[in-house]
């Protein structure tokens, strides 16, 4: 085989998925060494080498990540320790012969070193010898340090394994979904301290790929190292006392594709992944990096630029998708207001606040999807009012609950029921409604669905086939600029617009220098941006916006008004002064507004409405 570090140069390696998830679905107990099954069941770990190959492994790891002198001696196997090494490395050297590199897979120690504790660098750096010149003797072609938390301890075991040999060495941290290591290094620091030290420097374990891509991007501005990236299926969700990675093998692929654009040459999967995690990794892989390496410093690829449509499917130009969509493109201002959806499934009271929207003039009704308690779905309420009312809906659409085959099916029908204008959102992460235990699912986050809607839009299905007639939708998202960390929010947004996204709603703003500071971060990837407003229907409503409801601003100014006004009937009338004030005053700066309606009646929003297109 090529040498390892010149078959990385030319081409994105895919490494395997999680061992200790097979194993435990094959029967072994969590309370047992999972590392001295190499010797008691050979058979079993080899079999979960051989999936993995079959998925298209390059690289396989031996079951060894805990096989150190001071894991083993929990278990009593310390004296045991070179020959579990050695077998775990000749167990995966049978299984893949000259198919795939053979990694010698070593993680932490489970004790603190210098200066956090009372364990010596020496001493360490000697413990991860004795593992790596097992190891050594059982044929591994290059090392896998993963999961470390401590900069000190990875250097000890780089240290260790460049005492005894040349081998290539991967050394891979774990970190929070702040991007900072377990014990709060950031990528800024602990990348390039790597980097002088192995041969490849990334990420593993603890999050899922979302927050390990904007952490990937960070390294990738401080480093020209070959990188690695390898995250978990998620993070896991309690289910009947298990532990259930919910992220699936589609969603994993779409973010490997992504890795690779951003410098990543060697990826693969960590707990709760799979064999299918890595074939469909594999295949994202192939067609993303196409066997060439990313010049360092060229901007990211575009979302789009991995789609190749069937060149005999018509993709439909934005402006001629919806009425709503022309507005936008004809740059006229838009005007949308929220209808929630009923509880039960008595409908005729909205579609009469529908048709007297249409009656003045408003361009779309926004349907919120995913609300509390026994409601009607939005899909529904937004095909009603379609159909009887005669006025288009904007379709909120949260990835909440839904897996990725079923949300994909789900808008191929709202599309065969002439629903075109999408508004894309994650969805929120507590528990809601009349069920508060009830476990909220997300098999894809808002970025990943409008990367489905534009292959839809496309004429593909998410597993690049084609599904005829391309669908038509005009794609839309949410953007909060009042978010707490607003450069993610930026970062997030610009990933949107990559992914496929023509407009924006804005969550409620309640003064201008919360938009104003978001624009100003946006300027260099513009789409049309609807304005959100929410006219506060009392004084406890605002108290309840300003402090219960996680990215909202309500500045204290905006609190003392309503607190102010003296009577119920004042409030509200403060509450649609200060939403139409907002709104005039940055009508200029954006190309619609959206109005919510918080009692479920209407008329505050259109006073809100008739305000704003009434000023100059």
């Amino acid at each position: 085989m090529t040498p390892f570090l010149e078959a990385i140069d030319q081409r994105v390696l895919v490494c395997d998925g999680a061992m200790g998830t097979m194993l435990y679905a094959k029967g072994v107990f969590i309370n047992r060494c999972f590392d001295a099954l190499n010797l008691t069941e050979p058979s079993c770990v080899a079999e979960v080498h051989q999936d993995y190959l079959r998925a298209g492994a390059d690289v396989i790891e031996t079951n060894t990540f805990g096989a150190n002198r001071i894991k083993l001696r929990g278990f009593g196997l310390a004296d045991r320790l070179r020959e579990i090494n050695t077998e775990g490395a000749r167990l995966a050297r049978t299984v893949v012969r000259d198919q795939a590199y053979v990694a010698g897979a070593i993680g932490p120690l489970g004790i603190r070193i210098e200066p956090w504790g009372k364990t010596g660098k020496d001493e360490a750096e000697a413990l991860f010898r004795e593992q790596v010149e097992a190891l050594v003797a059982g044929g591994v072609d290059l090392f896998v340090l993963e999961t470390f938390r401590d900069l000190g301890e990875v250097r000890a075991a780089i240290a260790a394994i460049r005492s005894v040999c040349a081998l290539p060495i991967v050394a891979q941290v774990t970190i929070e979904e702040d991007g900072n290591t377990l014990d709060g290094t950031p990528p800024e620091q602990f990348a390039p301290a790597l980097e002088p030290f192995a041969d490849v420097i990334g990420v593993n374990c603890s999050i899922g790929p979302a927050p390990m891509l904007e952490t990937i991007e960070r390294i990738e501005g401080v480093t020209r190292a070959r990188l690695s990236a390898q995250p978990n299926a998620g993070r896991p969700r309690d289910i009947e006392g298990r532990n259930i990675y919910l992220a699936s093998p589609e969603y994993l692929a779409s973010y490997a594709r992504r890795f690779v654009t951003h410098g990543v040459r060697l990826v693969g999967g960590c707990c709760g992944t799979t064999p299918e995690h890595i074939r469909q990794i594999k295949n994202a892989v192939k067609a993303a990096a196409s066997g060439v390496a990313r010049t360092r410093g060229a901007a990211p690829a575009a979302v789009k630029a991995h789609l190749v449509p069937d060149p005999g499917v018509a993709v439909v130009p934005k402006a001629e998708r919806s009425q709503f969509a022309r507005a936008l493109s004809e740059g006229r201002f838009a005007t949308i207001v929220q209808i929630s959806p009923p509880r039960g499934y008595a409908s005729d009271r909205l579609i009469e606040q529908a048709c007297a929207l249409k009656a003045r003039g408003v361009d779309a009704v926004l349907v919120p999807d995913g609300q509390r308690g026994s409601r009607m779905s939005a899909l529904s309420l937004a095909v009603l009012v379609q159909q009887k009312a005669c006025i288009e809906a904007l379709l909120q659409y949260s990835c909440r609950d839904r897996n990725l085959l079923g949300m994909q099916s789900d808008l191929l029908g709202a599309h065969a029921m002439g629903v075109r204008n999408l508004l894309i959102v994650t969805g929120d992460v507590r528990a809601v409604g009349d069920y508060p235990d009830a476990t909220a699912v997300f098999d894809v986050d808002s970025i990943g669905l409008t990367n489905v809607v534009t292959r839809l839009n496309h004429g593909l299905d998410i597993g690049g086939q084609s599904i005829g007639t391309a669908t038509s939708f005009h794609v839309g998202v949410q953007v909060n600029p009042g978010a707490e960390d607003l450069e993610s929010e930026i970062r997030r947004f610009a990933y949107k617009v990559e992914a496929g996204a023509e407009f924006a709603v804005t969550k409620p703003v309640f003064d201008t220098a919360t938009f104003e500071r978001f624009a100003r971060g946006i300027e260099s990837m513009r789409i049309p941006i609807i304005l959100g407003l929410w006219p506060f229907e009392s004084a406890l409503n605002a108290e309840f916006m300003a402090n219960e409801v996680p990215g909202v601003r309500v500045p204290q100014v905006v609190l003392d008004r309503m607190r102010g006004a003296g009577s119920p009937a004042a409030e509200a009338a403060e509450g649609v002064a200060i939403a139409r004030e907002v709104g005039c005053a940055l009508k200029g700066s954006v190309q619609g507004v959206h109005v919510a309606a918080p009692s479920g009646s209407t008329e505050g929003a259109v006073e809100v409405l008739d305000g704003i297109l009434a000023a100059v």
